[in-house]
């Protein structure tokens, strides 16, 4: 009996894992926000299933934010190629710098775009530094210097820094003036240029938050460890650190819903990455306590089987004992009931010998 429940545990198991080994990302998507319970089965994947799968999710970040970050390079290219043809200084570039006929620094502050400062006369790190700082208490905004542009975004982990010449040669554009430019933007092979920048972004973009899901991933898998063996569970770290990814999904999820809610209505929670953790946490250790609380089932099924096993031996047992007696009985019996057959074929054979005497004995 407990062998055969045994079996049908093994092959339910082996069922399950087919089914898992067969998921798509949608349906992992789904397992990992809906059923906790699969957490176990899909760490066994493997790690590189795992890196695969978080891979494909910060993709679906970096595309929306790649998107929207063109977006408003768009519209701020649009706006700016107004104040361009009206008010700014003419400009010139050549062998990978930029050169603004203007002997002050241009500081532009807007509402969307944030504070833009213009210098490319400066080789001073302390003064860039001192741009930086005002860039940073404004919150978003770029910094043009000669021979490169900053880009700071409340929305992007640091800073984003282009080199003139390393993304302009790229599409053979070595020397500009502002005319050109102004003629540029208004003719169709602005789409090159929004195509470069999107790459750009979206490669960046990833590769950044790739970076920083893997980070939480590994702080995750820690507090995991960290917790199975104070439960007294045993586990390898790379399984806990597969079911932390797993984990992350919702918190990146809702990352992507944050970042397209602040983009719509400049919608901004001061203490998100809090959350983001505290979201991935709880689902961790949701799948840890469930783990537990399915090997303790298993070993109660298990006590419940070793008793039913105890119990039919001993069932067995009295019952051989008892045909044992029974047949004991039985034997004795017959053996009784021989000899008392035996005691009357005697006394028979007896009273035949007295019956065959002689007659003339008698006289």
């Amino acid at each position: 009996m407990a062998q055969d429940e045994n079996r049908n545990n093994v092959e339910e198991k082996k069922e399950e894992y087919k089914e898992l080994k067969g998921l798509g990302f949608f349906k992992k998507l789904r397992y990992s926000i809906l059923n906790i319970e699969k957490y176990p089965e899909m760490a066994i994947e493997g790690l590189g299933k795992a890196l695969t799968y978080i891979a494909k999710l910060v993709v679906i970040l970096a595309i929306i934010l790649s998107v929207w970050s063109l977006m408003q390079t768009s519209q701020m290219i649009g706006e700016g190629i107004s104040y361009l043809e009206n008010t700014f200084p003419d400009f010139s570039y050549s062998n990978g710098e930029l050169t603004v006929n203007t002997e002050n620094t241009i500081t532009l502050d807007n509402e969307q775009f944030g504070r833009i400062i213009i210098d490319t006369k400066t080789d001073s790190e302390e003064t860039i530094n001192q741009y930086r700082n005002s860039i940073n208490e404004y919150g978003i905004g770029a910094i043009i210097l000669k021979d490169r542009i900053e880009i700071k975004n409340t929305n992007m982990i640091g800073e984003l820094s282009y080199n003139y010449k390393k993304s302009l040669d790229s599409m053979n554009l070595t020397e500009f003036n502002k005319q050109d430019v102004i003629n540029y933007v208004k003719g169709g092979q602005i789409n090159t240029l929004y195509f470069s920048i999107f790459i750009t972004l979206f490669i960046y973009s990833f590769s950044m938050f790739f970076i920083n899901t893997l980070w939480y991933a590994l702080i995750l898998g820690i507090i995991g460890y960290f917790t199975m063996w104070v439960l007294k569970m045993k586990m390898r770290y790379v399984a806990v650190f597969n079911m932390s990814v797993y984990a992350l999904t919702l918190s990146t999820i809702l990352n992507i819903i944050y970042l397209i809610v602040n983009i719509l209505f400049n919608f901004t929670i001061e203490y998100f990455n809090i959350m983001y953790v505290t979201v991935a946490t709880i689902y961790l250790l949701a799948a840890i306590f469930m783990i537990k609380t399915d090997l303790i089932k298993k070993q109660a099924e298990v006590m419940k089987i070793v008793e039913a096993e105890q119990i039919v031996k001993k069932e067995l047992e009295e019952k051989e004992k008892e045909e044992k007696e029974k047949k004991e009985s039985k034997d004795k019996d017959n053996q009784e009931e021989n000899k008392k057959k035996e005691k009357k074929e005697n006394k028979e054979n007896k009273g035949n010998l007295n019956n065959d005497e002689p007659e003339g004995s008698k006289a």
